[in-house]
């Protein structure tokens, strides 16, 4: 089992920047990569970006958040961070950290409670 604790979202005003923090615990030498998804009032979950766990490790972003979003990791810690610049209102949403031991399209099996963002305009 993993265990994930998402921190640091708050209120910002548009155009402002934020950090989320993601702890992780538990078996983590299986997992093979981490993400970040959110969802906003009445909409679906969405991707926002991941970050695989490997050496020289890859990323990748959703379209709405590519160029103002960053995701990192620090495997000593055991931490994942999304750091996320020039924030719009609709990037408002509850965010959450997932973890997967698989890639492509098999799912995130393992989720935080997620931490809310909210951009005022």
């Amino acid at each position: 089992q993993v265990q994930l604790a998402e921190s640091g979202g708050g209120l910002v005003q548009a155009g402002g920047s934020l950090t989320l923090s993601c702890a992780a615990s538990g078996s983590l030498r299986s997992i093979y990569r981490m993400g970040w998804f959110r969802q906003a009032p009445g909409k679906q979950r969405e991707f926002v970006a991941h970050i695989t766990t490997t050496t020289g490790s890859t990323t990748n972003y959703a379209e709405p958040v590519r160029g103002r979003f960053t995701i990192s990791r620090d495997n000593v810690k055991n931490m994942v961070y999304l750091s996320m610049n020039n924030l719009r209102s609709e990037d408002t949403a509850v965010y959450y950290c997932a973890a997967s031991r698989g890639w492509g399209t098999q799912p995130y099996e393992f989720w935080g409670q997620g931490t809310q963002v909210t951009v005022s305009s």
